[in-house]
This record gives structure tokens, sequence and C-alpha cells, in this order.
């Protein structure tokens, strides 16, 4: 696995989403929050992690805008049913 710093991984057995802060030979230095809030710094072996799949702020938008849509042309599929049937 290419890691750089920035990028984000997991831990394979879970945990937090961490970013990578430095790229060692067969280790990475990893930040990340915990659950009240603390900063943690750790470095772990690379075998233990993997990228971890972060949607970006875009795609979340993305996503609503796609859900809303859906949900529109149900209710106009709907609508065009109760029509014909009257």
């Amino acid at each position: 696995m290419d890691l750089k710093p920035g990028d984000v991984v997991i831990l394979k057995s879970g945990g937090h989403p961490m970013t990578v802060a430095e790229v060692h030979d067969d280790a990475v230095a990893c930040l990340w929050m915990g659950g009240e809030g603390d900063l943690f710094r750790e470095t772990l072996p690379l075998i233990a992690l993997e990228s971890a799949d972060i949607d970006s702020p875009d795609d979340e938008e993305d996503d609503e805008e796609n859900e809303e849509r859906g949900r529109r042309s149900h209710d106009e599929k709907a609508s065009r049913k109760k029509r014909k049937a009257a």
C-alpha cells in the first residue's frame, strides 16, 4: 500500500479513521481525534492498516441530491397512477 501524509487509514481490525502524518519504511505515524476531542498520535505497523473509505462533503451532497431526486420521481409516478385510475 502506497501511503503519503494526509491519507486517511483505519486499522484492519476497525476503529477511528486516522490521518497519516509520516510514512517510514514499515510503519506509519497516524493522528486521530478521540471520542472526547483528544488528539492522539501513534506509530503503527503498515501491515495493520488499510485505506479508509471516507466520503468527502461533496459526495454527501451528491448522495442527498440523488435521494431527493429519487423521492420526487417516486411521488410523480404515484401521482400519474392516481390520475390514470380516476
